[in-house]
């Protein structure tokens, strides 16, 4: 089984190597060099901070308002990384923000649209976020650096689409296949925190050898 997965995830590593190559072409030669990495990764923080306050303190229901907010923040998400590799810019710090905005950006919009409808759906996402957090506070504890693997990429991806897809149809309660979708990334989230877990054991074999 650990195979079978770890074949999966060199294939999916394939994509998403594909997908940077793409998006360099265009990073390269044209972004701009005063905007870094962590500039976009700290305005998706902003987004979910904002998000947080117009749904839950002024009950801003405006569609157009709150779904352009966060695509915004979804596209920063897709940015932030490639521009990191592309200019060469990844940092530590880079990549400990990326995995906080990405649970802020998320977070209000799983409680706005599945807390009540939804709501063991969203108490897990809730439980594999935190063990998920906590694992990488351990691993940086122990002085090891555990950076976000493809199956964490892939569960932010679908969380980001079906979470959009959900806005565009509120307050109509979500449609099953985007819930259907939601419990799939929950696998995804499931086997990235398994391969941290492989990581954080073998650097601590390494550390002792």
């Amino acid at each position: 089984m650990k195979d079978f997965l770890y074949d999966i995830k060199l294939f999916l590593e394939k994509i998403d190597g594909a997908r940077d190559k793409i998006l360099f072409i265009f990073i390269k030669p044209y972004w701009p060099r005063r905007i870094l990495p962590n500039h976009l990764t700290v305005v998706r923080i902003i987004i979910g901070l904002s998000l947080f306050i117009f749904l839950f303190y002024f009950k801003n229901t405006s569609e157009l308002f709150i779904i352009s907010l966060f695509c915004v923040g979804a596209l920063t998400d897709m940015l932030d990384g490639s521009v990191a590799r592309g200019l060469h810019e990844e940092t530590k710090l880079g990549a400990i923000l990326d995995s906080v905005a990405d649970r802020i950006l998320i977070i209000p919009i799983a409680v706005y649209s599945l807390f009540t409808l939804h709501r063991w759906l969203f108490l897990l996402l809730i439980l594999l976020e935190v063990i998920n957090a906590l694992l990488s506070v351990y691993a940086q504890g122990k002085n090891i650096f555990i950076k976000s693997n493809i199956f964490g990429k892939i569960k932010m991806v679908l969380q980001s689409v079906v979470f959009g897809a959900i806005l565009i149809f509120w307050p109509r309660p979500p449609n099953m296949f985007f819930i259907d979708l939601l419990w799939i990334s929950m696998y995804f989230i499931i086997i990235s925190i398994f391969f941290k877990i492989l990581e954080l054991q073998t650097a601590q074999e390494y550390e002792r050898n």
